[in-house]
């Protein structure tokens, strides 16, 4: 008996540590967040010089009806992505110019992480 109960406390006390851990760490159960981006993007320093490389590569816009807003999604055709240059940080964003403003997009959902404008 005295075995049983130990072993169902070590059980409880298992199963309870996540939950402790991940009301440590900010995470509400059962909600997600509205944006997680864990990728860097452009230090702030360095948006000025950025946005005229975006310029000087003469990028063609592309135009789409609504606001250009972060977590919108661009269409799967039409929209050229670019690499962001090394110099101006490691990311896996691409970017591109949406409606006359540079955009940082999550290639693989296409979903603007960052209006650099």
């Amino acid at each position: 008996m005295r075995n049983r109960i130990l072993a169902l406390a070590a059980l409880a006390a298992a199963t309870g540590s996540p939950l402790a851990a991940q009301a440590q760490s900010g995470v509400t159960v059962g909600r997600a967040p509205a944006v997680v981006d864990s990728a860097p993007t452009i230090a702030v320093e360095q948006r000025p010089a950025f946005r005229e490389y975006v310029v000087e590569q003469r990028v063609p816009p592309f135009r789409i009806p609504d606001r250009v807003v972060v977590g919108a999604t661009l269409p799967e055709s039409g929209v050229t992505y670019y690499d962001v240059p090394q110099r101006f940080g490691a990311t896996t964003y691409r970017y591109t110019v949406v409606n006359g403003e540079t955009v940082l997009v999550e290639p693989r959902s296409r979903r603007i992480v960052e209006v650099l404008d």
